[in-house]
């Protein structure tokens, strides 16, 4: 537990308390009546709460609050979301920018270089909130988010949420959403949802050097009885043993890959749908698996490409990195850009375009001892199997392998990657998610090099 008067030498200064705060609540939420004030107030001063450290809201007026319930049209909102790319300052003098194939691709380089360039000369900067992203190979990046793209993402939440039967609608004084977090330093509020009653949510830091007492954490959980609950895997595992005083109507699993054994848990733990959204920040959310199957693009503003290292588009079925066009985001309307992870387009029954064999980040190869590249896939199909809640694989120079492990059968593992690599593999089981690092660490790191094929 922590000691809020003591010094921490390794703070960093944009998480210390309140430091970026300049709005009162009245400009957080200019719908805010008294029962949302008391909520507030509630949640922020809750004995057994964490220490916050930042105040924010989402800024709606009521005509706000109605438009952003509803979904943004589909229909040709790419010929639309071109000629706006075309403006940008980025674009303006590239020629021949006809056909979505004509733009080039961009990356996350490029934001970071340059982001205003990607924001339209006629945005509506007073609808601004800023984000920041750390992605998981380097840069941090502040983008640019519109307020009411913001809210309107909570209602996809709440649709998807319908899909799957879940009726979530306000409920007394619980918590509507937690979103979790397990880091040393992390942004954590308490805010209202202006477009769902104003009932309170949370942004929460679960790592032990949030809380001031032992027991606070599950308290304050029990306390507030979130519907929903969002985080990466790891938060959402720190919560498996907090089944019994936890009873949400849905989960939502994000930012880094889902397991199949971590969703077993999940939806065992809590009895309830376990949903795993693919997106970036700088893209929204991309598409959704319900299950263990592919992730079904979603229907709305965002087009899925798959493209070889070179860039050239793959056919249907191929692996390759995937490119997302995403006009969700006014602030910040994105063509062709390469997300860094890598998956194969697929089409499910019915139609519906999917996104298979999803691995965040590069298509890492690992080298056999005979000089055989094996496709990083093929290493979390066996991980999977065995039950390995998550991982890191690592292959030197000189082709060992270092493999740490959450959870699973450590002498399966053993067995099945040693056999995959035709080497001896050094498995260590480090026992928690949130053991293998913060943020988003990156799964698998090969330094090896195959021979010629």
């Amino acid at each position: 537990m922590s000691d809020p008067d003591a010094l921490d030498p390794l703070a960093i200064g944009e998480y210390r308390p309140f430091s970026a705060a300049v709005l009162d609540d009245a400009e957080r939420w200019p719908t805010l009546d008294a029962d949302g004030a008391a909520r507030l107030a509630r949640w922020r001063d809750h004995p057994a709460g964490p220490a916050w450290t930042h105040a924010t809201g989402d800024r709606l007026t009521p005509e706000m609050i109605a438009r952003s319930r509803d979904p943004l049209p589909v229909q040709g909102w790419l010929d639309e979301h071109l000629d706006t790319a075309r403006r940008l300052p980025f674009y303006r003098r590239m020629p021949g920018l006809e056909r979505l194939e004509d733009f080039p691709l961009i990356s996350r380089a490029d934001l970071v270089a340059d982001i205003a360039a990607f924001v339209p000369r006629d945005a509506d900067l007073a609808r601004v909130l800023h984000g920041t992203s750390s992605g998981s190979t380097g840069a941090a990046l502040v983008i640019p988010d519109d307020v009411e793209e913001v809210a309107r993402t909570f209602h996809l939440l709440v649709r998807l949420a319908a899909s799957a039967g879940v009726d979530w609608r306000p409920d007394g004084e619980r918590l509507a959403l937690a979103q979790v977090v397990h880091q040393r330093q992390a942004f954590s509020y308490v805010s209202l949802v202006s477009g769902f009653e104003l009932r309170a949510m949370t942004r929460v830091n679960l790592h032990p050097a949030s809380w001031r007492h032992p027991g606070d954490r599950a308290a304050f959980l029990a306390d507030a009885d979130p519907q929903v609950l969002t985080g990466s895997p790891a938060s959402l595992a720190e919560l498996v043993p907090l089944a019994d005083v936890l009873r949400p109507l849905a989960v939502f699993s994000g930012a880094t890959a889902l397991s199949v054994p971590l969703r077993r848990d999940l939806e065992g733990a809590f009895a309830c749908p376990v949903f795993d959204v693919y997106g970036l920040h700088e893209t929204r959310p991309i598409a959704v698996a319900t299950d263990t199957g592919p992730h079904r693009v979603l229907g709305r503003r965002v087009l899925v490409e798959v493209v070889a290292p070179d860039g050239a588009p793959v056919g249907y079925g191929e692996r390759g990195e995937i490119v997302v066009t995403a006009g969700e985001n006014p602030l910040l309307p994105l063509v062709r850009y390469r997300t860094g992870d890598v998956g194969r387009l697929v089409r499910l029954a019915g139609g519906a375009l999917a996104i298979a064999d999803l691995e965040g980040r590069e298509d890492t190869r690992f080298v056999t001892a005979g000089g055989t590249a094996v496709a990083c896939v093929e290493l979390t199909q066996q991980l999977q199997a065995h039950g390995a809640r998550g991982w890191s694989v690592v292959q030197a120079v000189d082709g060992s392998v270092d493999v740490r492990i959450a959870g699973g059968d450590a002498g399966a593992i053993t067995r099945a990657l040693t056999a995959l690599l035709g080497q001896p593999v050094a498995v260590r089981d480090v026992r928690t998610l949130a053991a293998l690092g913060e943020g988003k660490p990156r799964r698998y790191v090969s330094h090896a090099v195959p021979g010629p094929e």
